[in-house]
């Protein structure tokens, strides 16, 4: 569109793409001092031997390894904001004292040095812009020189002009794609809004391609390895890519918190034509099961290569992939897994699990829903926007569950904020609070639809708060980053001015609790027979009997039962100041093939002793069947190995549609193997040649993933020496 052309709001229209635009008309060779048309150059200050340049080196060998960029599989240079790189310049005879040159950085379309757009050098007395440059030295006719960007800078791909001063205007080299660069955020440099404190945590958040997200339930947590993969190649690129579609202002892509909270809302596809298509149907047929992903890499490179919203994703794809655009721009990210989170649909702190008259639980009437375990992320930065208390991390969750300002998006919200219950601060730290806070009230629902509360728990939700440790495959609780212990002054105080912000929150009136019911259950692996414990307690001075009532059913994660499959009614005598329990079995022929792609079952119990009535629910999450990994030959650079992955079918049942499925960052690209069936008990095995070409730590990821069976995974560390 030409400028002169361009009518509407703005004087001239809003630059909004970075890669792909039509940069060839950035300047004329030559642009006069005078603005006159037809000027051309008429020599130089000294009236010598014109200067030109012969040629531009980003001498990536020297900055990628200072950057700490050097894992970035691209061609061009990778820098990061508020740290010097070098630029070798070849001139067309020695630099003498009376020439005058400078550089200039340009990144989208209609570059505008007052937007930060267009950036331009000096390297001598002469007034520059935020940039500062330097000359290191001079050596014949190469001189060498320092650009320090401004800690403030867009970040994204700028392209690169030498532009020479002659008597009336200035010469400028002509496009060169081999002389563009990446400029990222920086978390090495204090005056970057993602500097980080220490270098271990630099290394985890920014340099690590691999991570786990956790998963099952609080008592039975579960893990699967994620590659973020974010130096792959076109990684970079679609990254700034997701920033181009959804016509994110180049010259607000220098602030972390707009690019962050832009990220949000496109790494989902509802309402912007996004990165992912959540799916939590259980039919995906017109795309990938989510759970048959291992890392961002096929679903970033597929969607930057089509623009097409990649199928399918639930919240750890979503959290992983976000991860990964995090990272690779150079912003400290982890994905973090909350065990018993709430998604309350009516909006108070308040999740109401409601039961008939019968004890059944009443799914037609409940609307909130507590997900076994959800996953979002969390970006470290600076809030200028804020008070200085709330930097650090900060919430930023890409899953579709409410809209924000219009969009499908949450956060960045302060983690300290929700701690405190301090909800007026931006963005969206109300719903957050609620997902990590709320109370469970249980309600029983008579015929009229009179509902009335007999029990109120307030230590279930957000039971558990996990991400990786730093520098180890394990985990670190980070519960207490969020909330205080439940029951402490902290913790009431928190919750007080979290409904003084308009958290709503009920406090029903009940009685002292003297009798109660609780579900325990031991770990359990798909395909052996589930065992519950059922313990009623009463410490009053009455004996009571029971009438109670189990039902068993399959859950998904997010809460929601699809099969309902095993109901049973019991008498139980409990004496006064006592307990008595009750053991149920669920033998794996009867929940084996009602699982499909879930690996949960829910239990739930309603006991009514005549003058009290109780309940609980217990979530028993099993655990999959590994695979095996094994190498054989030397990791070295350059140096042929093998890597043979094995698993065998534990169960009494044929595997249906299965894919086998391996990975490496930085070692080799995705593989599939697809199985139409694996019966019982039956081996497969693939064997993958592989050659090194860089040294260092890698992971080794294979994942198995059928219509019946999911989740069943393995990871493997491997030193590639030199």
């Amino acid at each position: 569109m030409p400028l002169s052309n361009y009518k509407g709001r703005y004087s001239g229209p809003v630059p909004t793409s970075n890669l792909h635009i039509d940069d060839k008309d950035d300047f004329k060779d030559f642009e006069p001092f005078d603005s006159s048309p037809d000027a051309g150059p008429r020599g130089f200050p000294d009236g010598g031997e014109p200067l030109q340049v012969i040629e531009v080196n980003m001498r990536k060998d020297v900055n990628t390894r200072n950057h700490y960029t050097m894992e970035y599989m691209t061609n061009l240079l990778v820098v990061r904001r508020g740290q010097s790189f070098v630029i070798d310049v070849t001139l067309s005879r020695p630099l003498m004292p009376q020439d005058d040159f400078q550089l200039e950085f340009l990144i989208g379309a209609y570059p505008s040095p007052n937007r930060g757009s267009h950036v331009v050098v000096t390297f001598g007395n002469r007034r520059g812009g935020r940039w500062s440059g330097e000359i290191l030295g001079v050596q014949g006719n190469i001189m060498s020189l320092s650009v320090k960007p401004h800690a403030k800078a867009i970040v994204g791909m700028y392209r690169t002009y030498v532009a020479i001063s002659a008597a009336n205007g200035m010469i400028r080299t002509r496009k060169d794609p081999n002389t563009n660069m990446y400029l990222l955020f920086n978390p090495w440099c204090p005056e970057d809004d993602v500097f980080y404190p220490d270098d271990a945590g630099r290394f985890e958040y920014v340099m690590n391609p691999i991570g786990i997200i956790y998963q099952g339930s609080a008592d039975f947590v579960g893990q699967r390895s994620w590659i973020y993969g974010q130096f792959e190649e076109h990684i970079l690129d679609a990254c700034i890519y997701i920033l181009d579609a959804c016509q994110m202002p180049i010259q607000s892509r220098g602030n972390v918190i707009k690019i962050v909270r832009k990220a949000s809302a496109m790494i989902n596809s509802l309402d912007d034509q996004g990165v992912l298509v959540g799916n939590w149907s259980d039919d995906y047929s017109m795309g990938r099961n989510p759970s048959a992903w291992i890392g961002s890499i096929a679903i970033l490179q597929r969607y930057y290569a089509t623009g097409v919203p990649v199928c399918y994703a639930q919240c750890w794809v979503f959290a992983g992939v976000l991860c990964t655009f995090l990272r690779c721009l150079g912003i400290p990210g982890r994905v973090i897994s909350n065990f018993n989170s709430a998604h309350d649909n009516t909006g108070n702190l308040s999740c109401e699990l409601i039961f008939n008259e019968a004890g059944l639980p009443d799914r037609r009437n409940t609307r909130d829903s507590i997900w076994n375990y959800h996953c979002w992320c969390e970006a470290f930065m600076n809030r200028f926007d804020l008070p200085p208390k709330y930097k650090g991390w900060q919430v930023v969750d890409a899953t579709p569950q409410e809209t924000s300002d219009g969009h499908y998006r949450c956060g960045p919200a302060p983690v300290i904020a929700i701690k405190d219950g301090e909800l007026c601060h931006p963005f969206d730290c109300g719903f957050v609070f609620a997902e990590v806070n709320s109370d469970i009230i249980y309600l029983k629902r008579d015929r009229y639809g009179t509902m009335t509360p007999f029990r109120v728990d307030t230590t279930y939700i957000g039971k558990l708060i996990l991400t990786k440790a730093i520098g180890s495959m394990t985990a670190q609780n980070v519960t207490f980053t969020y909330k205080y212990p439940e029951g402490s002054p902290e913790d009431e105080r928190t919750m007080t001015l979290a409904e003084q912000y308009g958290c709503e929150r009920d406090h029903p009136e009940l009685p002292e609790a003297k009798f109660s019911v609780e579900i325990t259950a031991e770990p359990c692996s798909l395909g052996d027979t589930v065992k519950v414990l059922v313990t009623f307690n009463n410490q009053s001075e009455l004996n009571k009997t029971v009438q109670a009532h189990l039902e068993v059913s399959v859950v998904f994660y997010t809460g929601v039962a699809s099969n309902s499959f095993k109901e049973e009614n019991f008498t139980l005598h409990v004496a006064a100041h006592q307990s008595n329990s009750a053991v149920f079995e669920v033998p794996p022929q009867v929940y084996m093939p009602l699982l499909g792609s879930k690996n949960s079952l829910q239990f739930v119990v309603n006991g009514n002793s005549g003058d009290e009535e109780v309940s609980d629910f217990k979530v028993v999450s099993l655990t999959a069947h590994r695979i095996t990994i094994t190498v054989m030959g030397t990791p070295q650079v350059q140096k042929k190995m093998f890597v043979t992955v094995r698993f065998k079918n534990p169960l009494n049942m044929t595997l249906h549609n299965a894919t086998l499925t391996m990975e490496a960052a930085g070692l080799m690209n995705v593989r599939v193997f697809p199985y139409s069936v694996i019966g019982p008990n039956a081996e497969i095995s693939q064997t993958v040649e592989l050659t090194p070409k860089k040294p260092g730590l890698k992971y080794i990821v294979a994942q198995l993933d059928c219509d019946n069976l999911n989740d069943v995974q393995e990871t493997l560390e491997v030193n590639v020496s030199l």
